[in-house]
């Protein structure tokens, strides 16, 4: 599955995980850095795509209230 394929719950698990990584045996502080950057981008990623889903509802809620 790619990045764009996702979606917005797909996103914020992988997000979850990302920020799990930081307290994990797994973290390594030569890593660090590059991850925060990937994981600030993501969670850019995911508000977006929650105002683009608050806009369709709004639209949807404007056609029923015809």
């Amino acid at each position: 599955m790619t990045k764009k394929d996702k979606n917005v719950s797909d996103k914020i698990a992988d997000l979850k995980n990302g920020v799990d990584w930081f307290y994990s045996d797994d973290f390594k502080l030569e890593e660090a850095s590059e991850k925060y950057k990937e994981l600030t981008a993501l969670a850019k990623e995911i508000e977006k795509d929650l105002a683009e889903m608050k806009n369709e509802i709004k639209v949807i809620e404007e056609d029923f209230s015809k």
